[in-house]
């Protein structure tokens, strides 16, 4: 199967199925000299894992790190680094009687289609829990971006018809919802009971901020920073849509608002670090251009920190639509293998939303775009492969 590897010199693969007995991810071209450890990795993890409150599954997994290669004395060594998580709670059984019955919203007939043959149990590699894999190498992107000074931070705007209305980034990790607003987390889990009761799902909104990376990153053209982001929160199975920045409400906007002017943030540098606009570094090369992008921003961020598929210096933002779970109780309409209509009811452990779950996804996601996009800018001077090699 194609398709399971994102990435050219900060590569990420991923590997292993819902029911399998295990699932990894093996990382080729992060740089050497990384501390990394399970305890790095594992916060994110326990981010996305199941059975974390009533409004995900029931499954219960502890979703353990290993890191079996690419690490030695606490550092990484530039060699591929495999992780693993090991499947210990699988119901397999549970799907038996879906095994010639193409669920709806789910990817059971594309795969029949495309493959004459699935893994219907829990549906294989289009099962959300091949996303655990995805946050593996998103971890160790955080832990690169990190040492770089870029943060991430990600959150649930909406739940359904439930949209914040304030925005406290301490509340994001005290309610089951990542919701920065505690009124809203409160009605949203109200909507997500009455969607228990009808055994139905509900889907929702998130948004991940980049703050602190740099401006001049990105290639124009086809390989445009945005449009590898939208890749990339696409490749997530549950999402359906994708905006950076202003996204669709831009169409109804007018240039002379959408605009954002550009302004130098000089004013605010003392008179000595003025100076830093002409010296040399400590490589004998000329530093300007790095301090010159640096004093420049823009007064607004409609475009959301990109521009001509190269980054601003702004906050990139990120927001994506993640569809209701498809996974209900309710009898829903559908075929067999033979096109016979049949009923359908689904039963087992499923998340009756899955958005908070998808946070740390979505946020691992941008990360390995960013990590990669880092690696590739460094070709773009040559002043940057003197600064190394000379």
């Amino acid at each position: 199967m194609s398709g399971s590897t994102i990435g050219t010199l900060y590569k990420t693969t991923t590997w292993g199925e819902s029911h399998g007995k295990a699932i990894g991810a093996v990382i080729d071209g992060c740089p050497a000299g990384l501390s990394l450890s399970e305890e790095d990795i594992q916060p994110y993890l326990d981010r996305r894992k199941p059975g974390q409150s009533r409004y995900t599954t029931k499954r219960n997994e502890d979703d353990l790190v290993q890191i079996l290669s690419g690490v030695f004395e606490g550092k990484t060594t530039g060699t591929p680094i495999s992780l693993m998580i090991r499947n210990s709670d699988q119901h397999s059984r549970d799907y038996a009687d879906l095994k010639d019955v193409y669920r709806p919203g789910h990817a059971d007939y594309g795969y029949d289609a495309k493959y004459g043959f699935r893994d219907y149990r829990g549906g294989g590699r289009s099962s959300g829990r091949e996303t655990a894999a995805r946050v593996m190498s998103g971890a160790v992107a955080c832990k690169i971006l990190s040492a770089l000074g870029v943060s991430l931070l990600t959150w649930t705007e909406s739940i359904g018809s439930v949209k914040i209305s304030s925005f406290d980034p301490e509340q994001i990790s005290l309610n089951p919802f990542c919701m920065p607003d505690a009124k809203a987390a409160g009605d949203a889990a109200a909507l997500i009971e009455t969607c228990m009761r009808n055994h139905d799902s509900a889907g929702g909104v998130l948004v991940c901020r980049i703050s602190g990376f740099p401006a001049g990153a990105g290639d124009p053209v086809f390989d445009k920073l945005d449009a590898q982001l939208a890749k990339a929160v696409f490749s997530i199975g549950a999402v359906k849509g994708v905006e950076i920045g202003d996204g669709f409400s831009a169409a109804s906007s007018y240039g002379s608002i959408n605009n954002d002017p550009f302004c130098s943030v000089q004013d605010q540098m003392s008179d000595e670090a003025d100076g830093i606009l002409h010296r040399t570094d400590s490589a004998g090369q000329d530093s300007s251009s790095h301090s010159f992008r640096s004093s420049i921003r823009t007064a607004s961020n409609h475009a959301g920190g990109i521009l001509g598929g190269i980054s601003t210096g702004n906050d990139i933002l990120i927001r994506a639509a993640v569809k209701p779970t498809p996974s209900i109780a309710q009898t829903q309409r559908t075929v067999n293998k033979n096109g016979e209509e049949v009923s359908l009811s689904i039963h087992g452990r499923h998340d009756p939303v899955i958005v908070p779950r998808a946070a740390v996804v979505l946020e691992s996601m941008a990360a390995v775009v960013l990590v990669a996009t880092l690696l590739t800018g460094m070709r773009a001077r040559m002043e940057n492969l003197k600064a190394i090699y000379l």
